[in-house]
């Protein structure tokens, strides 16, 4: 999996996507950052980034059988 984090107006926002799979690039999750303290993602955007994960292996296995 890759991120992007960028930085806008005071804001952070992060991009999560994996190339994994041969053809496809899935995102997995964009979200704004919102604590002003500490670098670390919220447990409940891991757990959605870890289903959506899931998700794009299962997608990727039906389109590259």
């Amino acid at each position: 999996m890759v991120e992007i984090v960028s930085d806008f107006r005071g804001d952070t926002y992060r991009a999560v996507y994996t190339v994994k799979y041969e053809g496809a690039i899935f995102v997995l999750h964009a979200f704004q950052k919102k604590s002003k303290t500490g670098r670390a993602t919220s447990q409940r955007d891991i757990e959605l980034i870890k289903l959506r994960l899931r998700e794009a292996e299962r997608l990727a296995k039906e389109l590259n059988p």
